[in-house]
């Protein structure tokens, strides 16, 4: 089992950048399959990103392709999301998850807001 806790959410004006990064417990970190996922008010949660167990391959949601990037350290038990030219459609709650497969994610952490204004 692992535990995700994500920072570096906050309010900042369009074409900005925020980092958030996702801490995990446990030592089978890189065994897993991370992911970034996000939920606006009175919508659905919806992918972002995610990252393969070796960090080689990556996936993205078509709106933020060229402008986020996934990565993580697996020495450090750690997947960041770098967002830049952000907008204000991408304010949300971010979450940080885990899982077997790109299609699978058992672990989830409590969520990060964050806001973009115009």
């Amino acid at each position: 089992q692992v535990q995700l806790v994500e920072s570096g959410g906050g309010l900042v004006q369009a074409g900005g950048s925020l980092r958030l990064s996702c801490a995990a417990s446990g030592r089978t970190f890189s065994t897993y399959v991370m992911g970034w996922f996000r939920q606006a008010p009175g919508k659905e949660r919806e992918f972002v990103a995610a990252v393969s167990r070796s960090g080689s391959t990556t996936q993205y949601k078509d709106s933020v392709k060229g402008r986020f990037t996934i990565s993580r350290d697996n020495a450090k038990n750690t997947v960041l999301l770098q967002m830049n030219s952000l907008k204000p459609e991408d304010t949300a709650v971010y979450y940080c998850a885990g899982g077997l497969a790109f299609s699978r994610y058992d672990y989830w952490g409590q969520g990060t807001q964050v806001t973009v204004s115009s």
